[in-house]
């Protein structure tokens, strides 16, 4: 299975980096391609080191203005234009989407993932790593919108959220079919 992972390039500490080493070696181990932005950076390395000590591949999509960052040894490496054209291959590369802890872009992909799967553009499992309740505060507000009927379908059929690397890999091989 081709993994999307949209994540934070920035050096974190172990509250994020333990849970992503965790979920990348899972990836490696069951034989999984990480699909990622690219960079050799942050959580973003911390995801592809694990992936790739783990037997997993490695396909990066970066935009031509990072290119000095992007890691050289990936599988394959792609370069989009702009992030706009970069955000619609990561999706397209991959069988499913995980977005783990990120700043304003990755909350951008993640939005625009959702919003694209409720339009039903896709019909990817998609995944919140919700590392040390990043995301309890965004998990909150999207119950809300489906509360007050912002949300066209159930919460559970957008997104599902995933406390550690165990339980997002477990949603994502029984979504696939791959349990």
């Amino acid at each position: 299975m081709n993994i999307t992972v949209f994540c934070s390039a920035a050096d974190l500490d172990d509250r994020y980096t333990g849970p992503a080493r965790e979920f990348a070696e899972l990836i490696g181990r069951g034989g999984h391609t990480l699909v990622w932005g690219g960079s050799e950076s942050g959580l973003m390395k911390v995801m592809a080191d694990g992936v790739q000590d783990n037997g997993g591949r490695l396909v990066g999509i970066s935009v031509e203005f990072l290119a000095a960052k992007a890691r050289r040894d990936a599988d394959e490496m792609v370069f989009a234009k702009d992030l706009a054209e970069r955000k619609a291959l990561l999706l397209a590369r991959g069988d499913a989407v995980v977005v783990m802890v990120g700043g304003t872009g990755t909350l951008d992909e993640a939005t625009e993932i959702l919003e694209l799967k409720k339009h039903g553009m896709h019909t990817k499992p998609v995944v919140l790593l919700n590392a040390a309740g990043f995301y309890d505060g965004l998990k909150q507000q999207f119950q809300r919108m489906e509360d007050e009927g912002f949300l066209p379908l159930p919460l559970t059929e957008l997104v599902f959220f995933a406390e550690d690397g165990v339980g997002a890999l477990a949603y994502l091989e029984e979504s696939a079919g791959l349990e």
